[in-house]
């Protein structure tokens, strides 16, 4: 017999697969790598590159509402720059330098 709820392991399984591609998609690149512990290690050269162009990024979209950054940690500012992309609009690319920014 099929429920209303047939459908629901299908939905779960897209939404794991579509927040395993987000995720993957912040190590991306071709001078990202991990090391031991699974932490993204940039070469120092891009990463002063995206945090100088995460605070342009912060500046131009974040600022006209909010302070200077707080620290939290990066999962929670992944989740609030997630929820803030939607409100403001800010595009992938935007999303995550400032995220990189936040973060540093």
């Amino acid at each position: 017999m099929r429920t209303k709820f047939a459908g629901t392991g299908t939905f779960v399984i897209v939404l794991l697969a579509a927040l395993a591609l987000e995720s993957s998609t912040f190590a991306s690149g071709p001078s990202s790598a991990k090391d031991a512990s699974g932490t993204v290690l940039v070469n120092s050269a891009k990463a002063d590159i995206m945090r100088v162009q995460g605070e342009q990024r912060f500046r131009a979209n974040c600022s006209r509402c909010h302070a200077a950054p707080q620290k939290f940690p990066p999962r929670m500012m992944a989740t609030i720059l997630r929820h803030m992309r939607v409100r403001a609009t800010i595009t992938d690319e935007d999303m995550r330098l400032i995220l990189f920014y936040m973060t540093e």
